[in-house]
């Protein structure tokens, strides 16, 4: 993050940037408002309180979002931290900035203070992002800044904000596909967690990538020249190194073998159209020899969070591997951006689809005396904030799944009974173990045994998804009660 001052001049100057037709006025006045209202606050920097709601107006104003979410972004500790009322926002700023600044203040600070009223505070989070998923983009810049300042705080306050920001803010800001807000909240609190593994993983990468710069600008300009040459415009061609934590990650998933690690460098190519992604995939291919099983189409199969990209791993001429990402302009700011670019300045205007929230609308619904209880925070990251796949009935119907989930949870997805009596499963038309991982865009069919009593018990030991765990215990405890006093239980 950059650490030059931030001033609000500079931030209208980015508004106008990309929009003419903002009111820059409107903006300068809550930027007025905001310093008289929190006057002589400071943070535990020294700094003046104002340099907060400033800098994370500045960090919205470089993913273009829309000014009103910005006017809003540097008032929204005003009724929180100060004596100014949310009656007065509004007959200064409207309903509309009344109603997003509300929403952060209802949102609170989220503290740890025993799990019940961190649930608690969990569940008005996920009920504000249902009802209008503009606060969860203040927050996230928000959050950020914390964290980017993180270091005025004492040791062990600073480890708990950077701890919930890795679980619980940028699990959310994955699912609805905010990439750029997700690794950066990530890799700023991953320094703070874990910071032993930091330092490991940051030598790593760097010791991994240097020197070889040179080597991709010359694959880029091979690149270019190829597609120069089949009239292929290009919109640019960047090299990017792979995010800190995003590594480490995968290195956790490749048993620290950084050698099965193919996109610590990836060259990304954005076209105009996606006939044109398609065309150069064919024309990198002809360049290069594509590595067997590193060639991914999620333009035509998106990831469940809507991300769509082509994704190829080639051999260059000395048996180096170079990872291609291959997209649209569109995409790529949707992949940066995810839900946030529905609210990119457009003078079209701009409307989020609804299917992109009803996971958020569904947790929302949680009943209270359920979040309550310690057990289900686990169930909270599985369920809704884990890394989800897209899988597929044999009628073609698309179910959504936390990463890690096995045919049991897919049958349980469908219906209790099909969880119940499933027997065996059929992945892309093989015959598979009912705890085998699927995998995004696997075809699953359920055989079920209708003389089946009941689920396996072993299965609690391998299922992921919460609903599956609650059902196969539902049975096993019903199954426990005595016949007699089974014949003289209300029947529900």
């Amino acid at each position: 993050m950059s650490t030059k001052k931030q001033t609000i001049k500079g931030l209208l100057k980015k508004i106008q940037q990309y929009t003419k037709q903002a009111d820059l006025e409107i903006i300068q006045l809550a930027y007025d408002f905001a310093k008289d209202a929190h006057g002589d606050q400071t943070r535990k920097s020294g700094e003046p309180y104002i340099t907060h709601p400033l800098a994370a107006a500045h960090i919205l104003a470089d993913m273009r979002i829309d000014p009103v979410i910005i006017t809003a972004t540097l008032l929204h500790d005003v009724p929180e931290d100060t004596n100014v009322t949310l009656e007065e926002v509004e007959e200064n700023f409207g309903a509309e900035i009344r109603s997003l600044v509300e929403g952060i203040t209802k949102l609170g600070k989220l503290k740890y203070r025993g799990v019940e009223r961190y649930l608690e505070n969990l569940r008005k989070m996920f009920v504000a992002m249902a009802e209008d998923i503009r606060v969860m983009i203040i927050k996230f810049a928000d959050r950020i800044h914390n964290l980017s300042t993180l270091g005025a705080l004492p040791p062990q306050k600073a480890y708990r904000i950077a701890l919930e920001s890795l679980e619980i803010y940028a699990p959310i800001a994955g699912r609805l596909g905010m990439d750029e807000l997700k690794s950066q909240l990530e890799d700023l609190s991953f320094q703070y967690v874990y910071p032993k593994e930091y330092q490991r993983i940051k030598q790593l990468r760097d010791s991994k990538i240097s020197g070889k710069e040179q080597y991709y600008t010359q694959i880029k300009d091979i690149a270019k020249k190829e597609l120069a040459a089949a009239n292929i415009k290009i919109t640019s061609i960047t090299g990017r190194n792979k995010r800190l934590y995003s590594f480490y990650k995968k290195l956790q998933r490749k048993n620290d073998n950084v050698g099965k690690v193919y996109d610590l460098m990836a060259i990304r190519i954005i076209l105009p159209t996606m006939a044109d992604c398609y065309a150069t995939l064919g024309i990198l291919h002809k360049q290069w020899k594509p590595m067997t099983g590193r060639i991914k189409d999620y333009i035509s199969q998106p990831k469940p969070n809507g991300y769509q990209s082509l994704h190829t791993t080639v051999f260059g001429d000395d048996g180096e591997l170079i990872e291609f990402q291959i997209r649209t302009e569109q995409m790529d700011e949707e992949a940066n951006f995810g839900i946030a670019a529905h609210w990119h300045y457009d003078e079209k205007g701009s409307h989020l689809p609804k299917r992109e929230i009803a996971w958020a609308k569904e947790l929302a619904e949680i009943q209270k005396d359920i979040l309550t209880k310690l057990s289900d925070l686990e169930a909270i990251k599985v369920d809704f904030l884990q890394t989800r796949i897209f899988v597929f009935t044999p009628k073609g119907d698309v179910i959504d799944l936390p990463e890690g989930s096995t045919p049991v949870d897919f049958a349980y997805h469908i219906h209790t009974d099909i969880g119940n009596k499933c027997t065996a499963a059929i992945v892309n038309d093989k015959m598979q173990s009912l705890d085998t991982e699927l995998k995004n865009g696997d075809i699953v069919e359920i055989t079920i045994d209708k003389n089946r009593k009941g689920p396996n018990a072993d299965w609690i030991n391998f299922v992921k998804t919460n609903t599956a765990k609650s059902r196969i215990k539902t049975y096993q405890n019903k199954s426990k009660i005595p016949t007699w006093l089974k014949s003289v239980l209300p029947k529900k």
